[in-house]
């Protein structure tokens, strides 16, 4: 299918790994100039040559900046000023006790999970409405509407970005621009498979993922991690023009996880 990505430029913010990486590397694959986002020149020149590897003739661009700041986004502003396409992908997420989490632990989440996306989106989406045309996709989490215990704070700043994407999709009535949320479910990362070996540090990875989805989200259709690919590419799909009667929405690509009729 032509998804009519061609020549559009991409920012994905932290995209030097994870799922942020995937969807870059998705996006090139269909004609995008990708815009690669990390915290440091080593880590996104790494991301760089993966990308290219997938993709030979990708064309990508290196922003190396802390998103998660004012400073950050500012720096991102400065270097393009224009894009066709935002992720507001960084995210972060920490298991932490709800009594023994700190104001100074919800203040960062805040700031990287909620504001980041915030700063991008103020500047991105206004240029947007004046062209007539782009898209805004926030990468949230099934963690928004199916709280983590362990992560009060996480999900509570997933929620917020769920609130945030259709408030901004409001703004976009009878343009061309969309705004969506996508919410994964647990994703096969580098940084959840290390969240899950610290709940199960006697296992071997492939144990541990099986009994982290059989105990600790046992309500997962799917009963895996989903790939990375599997998240990049449905995220691709909404960033096109295929995907132009879809706005305000909040899709899940939870594998069945949250236990409900829409």
């Amino acid at each position: 299918m032509e998804l009519g990505l061609q020549g559009k430029t991409a920012l994905v913010s932290g995209s030097s790994g994870g799922i942020g990486e995937a969807i870059a590397t998705s996006l090139a694959r269909e004609g995008a100039q990708v815009i690669v986002n990390g915290r440091t020149a080593a880590g996104i020149e790494r991301a760089l040559a993966r990308i290219r590897k997938a993709v030979p003739g990708a064309v990508l661009h290196a922003l190396a900046a802390d998103l998660g700041t004012p400073q950050g986004c500012d720096e991102a502003i400065a270097a393009f000023d224009a894009v066709d396409i935002l992720v507001n992908n960084l995210g972060i997420y920490e298991p932490s006790d709800f009594f023994e989490t700190s104001d100074a632990q919800w203040d960062r989440l805040v700031e990287v999970n909620v504001m980041s996306g915030v700063r991008l989106s103020r500047h991105y989406l206004k240029g947007m409405l004046a062209r007539n045309s782009g898209r805004v996709v926030f990468v949230a989490s099934e963690s928004g509407i199916n709280p983590a215990p362990e992560m009060a704070h996480y999900s509570a700043t997933k929620t917020m970005q769920l609130s945030l994407s259709r408030n901004l999709a409001e703004l976009t009535k009878g343009t061309r621009v969309t705004v969506n949320a996508v919410l994964p479910g647990p994703v096969n990362t580098e940084g959840v498979g290390g969240f899950i070996a610290n709940v199960f540090p006697e296992l071997p990875p492939e144990e541990a993922h099986a009994k982290f989805m059989r105990e600790n989200r046992p309500t997962s259709l799917i009963q895996r991690l989903s790939d990375p690919a599997e998240i990049a590419d449905f995220v691709t799909f909404i960033a096109s023009a295929r995907a132009s009667a879809v706005n305000g929405a909040a899709l899940k690509v939870d594998g069945g996880m949250i236990r409900s009729v829409f």
